[in-house]
Formats: C-alpha cells, sequence, structure tokens
C-alpha cells in the first residue's frame, strides 16, 4: 500500500463552508494527497470556489444531481490511491489527521479501516468531544474493543469526516447505499465493523460543525424511515454470519436506532407503527427505556380508541406544533 491519501468531498451547496474544508486538507503535515470535489449539481458559488484554488492536486467533477452515496461513490472510482479519506463539504480536519491515519495504517495493517476521534462545533458555537464510550481513555489509540457497543452507548466512533478506508475494502462492502440519503454512511461501516477491526486513535482529528447550513440530518425522514443498516444487521444475525461475541453488542447497535424511529412515529402520531418498531427491539441496556415507551405508546392508544377522532387529531397536531416550534428555538 502507498502512503498516498485520495480525499474524497461531496458537495452540495455548502458555498459558506467548503473553502474550510479544502483548506483545512491542504494545511496537513502529511502532503501526499489528491482532493476529488464531486459537486451534486449545485446551485450556490461552492463549485467556483472550487475552481478558484489551483492546486494541481484538486480536481472538481461535476454530475447530475444523486445524493451524497452515488457523489461519493462517484468520487472514489476515480481516486488513484489505495486509501480513500472523506471529509464532508461542511466539516474541517486538524492538521495531523492523516498523519495519524498513517500512522495506525502502518501499526494495524489488516484493520478494514481508521479514523480518529472528533469533536463538534454545536449550534451554540461551543466545541466539545464526541459522546465516545467503550473505548479505553485518551490518549490510547489501537483496535476498538466493540464497535458496535461503543456505537449502542454512545456516538458511532466512526464517522464520514474521520473514516479512511482501504479502496479494496471498499469496493468489497460495495461502497455507500445509493438508496438512502441518511444512514448510508453508518451502513457501510457496520459492515465493515462486522468483518473487520476497526482502527481508533483518540488524536483529534476533525470538527464536526453542527451549525453548519443544509445539512442532511435537518431533513425531515418519510413515516416509516429504517436506516439501511437496521435491517442488514438483523440478516446478518438471522443467518449466524454475525461473530457470537458480537451478537449482543449488534442487536444493542440496532435498537439504538429503532429507539430514536420509535421517537420521530411516536412525535409524529403514528402510534401503531412505534409501537410494532418497539416490540422489535432486542435490549438489556435499554430495557427501561423501552418499557416506558411501551407504557406511554398503550396509554395514548387507550385514548385514542376512547376519543372521538376529530378530538385526538386536534390534540396530536396541537402537540406536535408545540414541540416543532420548540426545535426550532
Amino acid at each position: 500500500m502507498n502512503e498516498k491519501f485520495s480525499v474524497i468531498i461531496p458537495l452540495y451547496n455548502k458555498g459558506p463552508h467548503i473553502a474550510r474544508a479544502v483548506e483545512s486538507i491542504l494545511r496537513q503535515t502529511l502532503q501526499n494527497f489528491e482532493i476529488i470535489v464531486v459537486d451534486d449539481q449545485s446551485s450556490d458559488e461552492g463549485p467556483v470556489i472550487v475552481k478558484s484554488y489551483h492546486d494541481p492536486r484538486i480536481s472538481l467533477i461535476k454530475q447530475d444531481h444523486r445524493g451524497v452515496a452515488h457523489t461519493r461513490n462517484y468520487g472514489v472510482s476515480l481516486a488513484t490511491a489505495d486509501v480513500i479519506a472523506f471529509l464532508d463539504a461542511d466539516d474541517e480536519w486538524m492538521p495531523h489527521h492523516l498523519e495519524t491515519i498513517l500512522r495506525l495504517i502502518k501499526k494495524y495493517p489488516d484493520a478494514g479501516m481508521f479514523a480518529t476521534a472528533f469533536k463538534i462545533r454545536t449550534a451554540e458555537g461551543k466545541t466539545i468531544w464526541g459522546d465516545y464510550q467503550y473505548i479505553p481513555p485518551p490518549p490510547w489509540e489501537g483496535l476498538l474493543p466493540d464497535f458496535f457497543r461503543s456505537g449502542a452507548l454512545g456516538h458511532d466512533p466512526v464517522n464520514s469526516s474521520v473514516v479512511v478506508i482501504p479502496r479494496k475494502i471498499f469496493y468489497e462492502m460495495g461502497g455507500f447505499h445509493e438508496d438512502h440519503w441518511f444512514g448510508e454512511d453508518s451502513y457501510l461501516f457496520g459492515k465493515i465493523a462486522l468483518k473487520y477491526p476497526v482502527a481508533f486513535s483518540w488524536e483529534c482529528g476533525a470538527i464536526y460543525h453542527q451549525e453548519a447550513l443544509n445539512r442532511a440530518c435537518n431533513k425531515k425522514f418519510p413515516r416509516n424511515y429504517e436506516q439501511p443498516f437496521v435491517k442488514t444487521a438483523r440478516v446478518a444475525l438471522m443467518k449466524g454470519e454475525v461473530q457470537p461475541d458480537l451478537v449482543e453488542s449488534v442487536n444493542e447497535f440496532i435498537t439504538k436506532r429503532e429507539i430514536y424511529r420509535c421517537y420521530w412515529n411516536l412525535q409524529e402520531g403514528n402510534l401503531e407503527t412505534a409501537h410494532t418498531i418497539l416490540k422489535q427491539c432486542t435490549t438489556k441496556l435499554r430495557i427501561n427505556e423501552k418499557r416506558r415507551l411501551l407504557i406511554l405508546i398503550k396509554l395514548k392508544l387507550l385514548i385514542k380508541a376512547i376519543l372521538p377522532s376529530p378530538v385526538f387529531l386536534f390534540l396530536r397536531d396541537s402537540k406536535r406544533n408545540v414541540m416543532n416550534l420548540v426545535i426550532k428555538k
């Protein structure tokens, strides 16, 4: 494996942030890289800003609007390096990110992916550490004891602005899931973690900007949206393809995502859907939360059965509107 990195940046209406992302790469202590920016038909000044950099290592590729998963996959297809690094257009790297990753690659060449820790810039402008759990305390680096338990208890230990994946493993796993606009990254990372060890360093490699504009996670989910890795993991569990010592952790990883989906459906008044989701969850870590939610859902279903339909819908929509106002504030 050579020491060159191909850095893929998906770009879609990130004009206010793209210069910060590109310049954070150019400031790396390790300079052996190429930057492939794939513009997903932006309507703002982002592509013009990228063109203003006269560094031969930077390429701007345009495509019809296809979504972030296809954008990343297309970028990888153009890469010339053996290892692929990703950076979202509204995030930024710390100067030693690639240097830290290269150290991990040399120490753990059999890992399926490599990642550094990240900090979060909140909507209020504060900078805090990601909520890392079930990882030895800093300054530790090594192979994660349990990727899935870490993600079940806190933030996923790998995200799309700190991960580096060997190109051969990226293609072995089929790349990012192009049929989904949310969870397409955790789908790929989860598939890799089911088969390969994951190398991690506490060296802070990136800032994840929650205050950025036009973030995908701010979009409204369809009524019964299920993250793609949930189905993949359930199939793997059913077929006995998950290592026995990871079965419980994978179940908890699934449950965390499904409980979020339950909360969203509950907030939207989709009580039957929320109830179905919750009944399928297998958990020890969140058993009390599951019980409380089941009681709440059953109570709401009882109220729905007693109250006339127009009254119930009025109360449900009034509460939803209040919650939306609180969230916006």
